[in-house]
Parts: C-alpha cells; structure tokens; sequence
C-alpha cells in the first residue's frame, strides 16, 4: 500500500528518531520524495541572512519533511498509532480501517 496516498490532514505520531512519540497533523505530503511536513515535529534552525524583506535576518526555528516510514496513523476511536487495512463496504466502496479496534478511519 501505498503509505503517501490519503494521509493529508490526518493525525500521525513519530515511531523513530529524536521526535518519538510526538503527535500531530499532516500538513503536506511530498509523494515523490516519501516525506511529510508534520506540525510540531522535526523542527530545525535555519540561519537567515538579512535582506530588503526580511530586515531582521537571525535563526529561524521552523519544521521539516519527515520520512513517511517514521510516521503511523492514529486512529480517532482508539486514540493509538495503528497500522492501516482496507476493507470493502455493504454498498461495494473501499475504505480504510484500524487493525487495533476495526473501526472505520475517515
């Protein structure tokens, strides 16, 4: 399965690196490149130099892309990071659902 398709805007939390166990939402997803921006996680500092616009110039602390193998979904009925199955609905539609609880993820 692919993990970048329909993960927009859903709640996730970091299973690996210095951000474990941070929760938050996707913010965007970069398909090509299997990494997702994720508020509040993997922030960095970026040294800006001073310009026309930007007068101040300083570190600018702000977030970066994550791996998606990093990332599990969060179900919203059993509020834990679960794995995720398809299942075919009565009217013959698919739809994705937790392996934990076999709740339905919208």
């Amino acid at each position: 399965m692919n993990t970048a398709k329909g993960i927009a805007q859903c709640p996730v939390k970091v299973m690996a690196g210095r951000d474990r166990g941070k929760t938050g939402k996707v913010l965007e997803v970069m398909p090509k490149t299997s990494r997702a921006l994720v508020e509040g996680v993997n922030y960095v500092k970026k040294h800006a130099k001073r310009t026309q616009q930007d007068q101040q110039g300083g570190i600018i602390t702000k977030e970066s892309p994550i791996s998606l193998a990093r990332l599990m979904l969060v179900c919203k009925a059993c509020n834990k990071a679960t794995r995720v199955g398809i299942i075919k609905l009565a009217d013959g539609t698919r739809s994705r659902s937790c392996k934990n609880c076999n709740e339905i993820i919208s």
